[in-house]
């Protein structure tokens, strides 16, 4: 387990960018289907391993969803702007 929020957050981020950009219409989806990932992985962490998280890194796991947000819109509108250059508008 990588025990860094920061590289946590920027996949989060990478995954609801590609995502928006490839299916723009409702880009909040992709935050609740990638941000619910990163607290099961905790999850699991705390079931499987034997040294636990911390409560901090529980807390945190539920504020990678922020990232999420910005990625997914980020996304969503980067694919309006290319189709808006592809129609030449």
């Amino acid at each position: 387990m990588v025990n860094d929020l920061l590289f946590t957050a920027l996949l989060v981020l990478m995954a609801c960018m590609l995502l928006g950009l490839l299916r723009p219409r409702w880009p909040w989806r992709w935050v609740v289907v990638v941000g619910m990932f990163v607290p099961l992985a905790e999850l699991a962490a705390y079931l499987i391993l034997t040294v636990k998280p911390t409560r901090a890194q529980v807390y945190g796991s539920f504020l990678a969803a922020l990232p999420g947000i910005a990625g997914a819109y980020g996304g969503s509108l980067m694919r309006g702007v290319i189709d808006n250059l592809r129609q030449g508008k």
